[in-house]
């Protein structure tokens, strides 16, 4: 674990990284038993940070859409670092430092929405009625 700390504080925000790790896994007691709880995963993608409350997660932005100046829609994916077993970085600073901080706020919002209260959109009506 001591070396996958030290990999992390290497790594910048929009390096592109590899990174092998094992999965939870689920399963009955005569599918292998032990054969079958350890299942390696490898993922790339764009490092975004260290991020969670209660457990620390490497984000990698694996997919992006760019729908505004500076906001994305991003598919990622979130790995547990007490889970991890080696980071390998492919591409230092794959991306522009601008567009991984955009790519990083855009995570971050997440869910949250910037519509002011009270303020519902409006239903859209795509089609007549064929009755």
């Amino acid at each position: 674990m001591k070396e996958v700390v030290n990999q992390i504080k290497s790594l910048s925000l929009g390096d592109l990284i590899r990174v092998e790790w094992f999965d939870a896994s689920i399963g009955k007691s005569l599918s292998g038993g032990l054969n079958g709880i350890d299942v390696p995963v490898v993922s790339w993608g764009i490092f975004l940070g260290v991020l969670g409350k209660k457990n620390k997660h490497i984000i990698l932005a694996q997919n992006t859409f760019h729908y505004a100046d500076s906001l994305y829609d991003i598919d990622y994916t979130a790995i547990p670092t007490a889970w991890t077993q080696n980071i390998t970085t492919i591409n230092k600073n794959h991306i522009p430092q601008q567009q991984a901080k955009q790519l990083q706020k855009s995570f971050l919002i997440g869910g949250k929405t910037t519509t002011k209260r009270n303020k519902r959109q409006k239903k859209a009506i795509n089609h007549e009625r064929l009755d």
